[in-house]
């Protein structure tokens, strides 16, 4: 009888170490696979800014919308940057981005003079994106974080 209990805890022990082990392990894979994609993702942001930048160059003019795009690239970039530094993926900044994307379609539907219906929905889309970063920043504000998540 005592020599099953102790096979029992042995086995129990065996899967434990087993569990801790894939553990560290599937962490490690998926840290190495964020940092990876990180890294090809700035990489593309800056091969894709610097292809706008030239395209501008060789146009001679720089349009809003081509300003805006390279806004886009920066807080891209800047998104992450902060990744890289803190392992956290900023909301805000992807809020940023939407607004962004979402002033240049604006542009784009008014220098074609497209529907007014159209333009003010994505004038109430803004709107609702800077509702939701004002709520973001309050949530951040009022409740931290407290995590310790480290990759």
């Amino acid at each position: 009888m005592e020599q099953e209990k102790s096979s029992i805890q042995k086995m129990l022990q065996i899967e434990k170490s087993s569990i801790d082990i894939t553990n560290v392990i599937g962490n490690f894979l998926v840290s190495i696979f964020h940092q990876i994609t990180l890294f090809c993702i700035g990489a593309l942001t800056v091969w894709s800014s610097a292809h706008t930048f030239l395209n501008i160059i060789n146009k001679n003019v720089a349009t809003i919308q081509d300003l805006l795009l390279l806004f886009i690239y920066l807080e891209i970039g800047a998104m992450v940057g902060i990744y890289f530094k803190t392992n956290h993926m900023p909301l805000r900044f992807l809020i940023y981005v939407a607004i962004t994307a979402v002033t240049r379609l604006i542009i784009d539907l008014v220098g074609k003079h497209e529907g007014v219906f159209d333009i003010l929905m994505l004038g109430a889309t803004i709107l609702a994106l800077a509702i939701s970063n004002a709520i973001v920043r309050y949530a951040s504000h009022k409740f931290p974080s407290n995590s310790t998540y480290s990759n």
